[in-house]
Order: C-alpha cells, then sequence, then structure tokens
C-alpha cells in the first residue's frame, strides 16, 4: 500500500512540476512581498487540513523558513478560536472567515484563500471580502478550481482531485512562495549575516 500510495505522489508531483506554476508563483510572491513591504497583512483562510496548512504558512513566515530576518505580519484566520466561535455563533460558520478579512484587511493587502474543493462557502465568501477591499486573492485549489476560481487572481490550482494529494501538492507550492518571499525580502539581508558567520567560523 505504502509503495502505491508514494507511486501516485510521485506521478502528481511530476505533474505539478510539468505545470506552468512558475509564473504563477512568481505573481504571487510578488504580490505578498509588496504588502509586507509596504507593512500590509497577508491573511490565510482555510478549513481542517487547510486550516492547519494556514497556520503552517503563518508560522514560517512570522517565524522564520529559512532566513534570519525580521518577522512578517501574516495572519491565520483559523487560528483564534475565540473569534472563530463567536463570529460562527453570532452571523455563522459560513462568515467566520470574511469577518475577520473586514477587521484585518486593507487595500493592497493580500489573502491566501485554500480550500482543496474550491468551493468553501467560508473561504469563498472570505475571498469576495477581501476583492471588495481591493486585497489580492491567491487561491490554492484542486484541478478544478470551484468556486474560487472566479474569486481569485492568482490559481494554484494542484493537478489532482484527491484530496490528500492535493494537500501535498500544497505544501510543496506554498514552501516554494515561502522561499521566494524570504529571499525577496531578506535575502541582502541574510547575505550579510552568512559572512559574519562564516568570518567568525574562520576565527
Amino acid at each position: 500500500m505504502l509503495r502505491d500510495y508514494l507511486n501516485d505522489l510521485i506521478a502528481n508531483l511530476r505533474r505539478l512540476g510539468e505545470g506552468d506554476f512558475s509564473p504563477r508563483l512568481q505573481a504571487a510572491a510578488d504580490a505578498i512581498v509588496a504588502a509586507l513591504a509596504d507593512r500590509k497583512a497577508v491573511l490565510i483562510a482555510g478549513n481542517g487540513g487547510s486550516a492547519a496548512d494556514a497556520m503552517h504558512i503563518a508560522a514560517e513566515l512570522v517565524g522564520r523558513f529559512q532566513r534570519e530576518r525580521p518577522a512578517y505580519n501574516v495572519i491565520a484566520l483559523p487560528a483564534n478560536v475565540a473569534t472563530l466561535s463567536a463570529i460562527g455563533n453570532d452571523y455563522g460558520f459560513d462568515d467566520v472567515f470574511a469577518r475577520q478579512v473586514e477587521a484585518h484587511g486593507e487595500e493592497g493587502g493580500v489573502l491566501i484563500a485554500i480550500s482543496t474543493s474550491g468551493n468553501s462557502a467560508n473561504v469563498v465568501r472570505a475571498a469576495e471580502a477581501a476583492r471588495r477591499l481591493g486585497m489580492t486573492v491567491v487561491a490554492l485549489t484542486g484541478s478544478a478550481g470551484g468556486r474560487l476560481r472566479d474569486h481569485s487572481d492568482i490559481l494554484l490550482n494542484a493537478p489532482s482531485d484527491k484530496t490528500t494529494h492535493i494537500q501535498e501538492m500544497h505544501v510543496c507550492l506554498y514552501h516554494v512562495l515561502c522561499h521566494m518571499v524570504e529571499d525577496a525580502l531578506a535575502g541582502g539581508e541574510q547575505s550579510a549575516a552568512d559572512a559574519r558567520q562564516e568570518a567568525q567560523r574562520r576565527e
């Protein structure tokens, strides 16, 4: 079973590598870099496993990915249980992310909307709210794109219809995205830090 699963995953990753993701990843990285450089928030929404992905991305960018550098203004919208339960109770679960976008989003910011189907109602509503504010919406979905296809500016649709493999490809896509963002914002700073560390090792 493990070998069959890995063979399926490898085939999907090959399709991912053969797709036209490079220009779309660059566009997403450029939007995120511009937002963070202008001190605008990058918000991330998702349910279930995609909620965990949202928190994973935020951890990489608020903490660090591979470089020592300042923290970035990135908020995982599924992370605050009190806020989620309050909005869900008072307004309904479909609005748990849109309401937070209204609170933290602004023109020039970015929303990363994650849904393997592309049809999660609360993620779609968050995307709609973000676009009303003039934010860039980057959507991570499965191959079809679902409703998010029409509510995103940059679509990163993993070439699979199987949830597990979509999620695995999403990890690859957003790790590359974190790498690109960090390189763009902290490349010069890290080069100087590397030089200092190398000098210290030689002493």
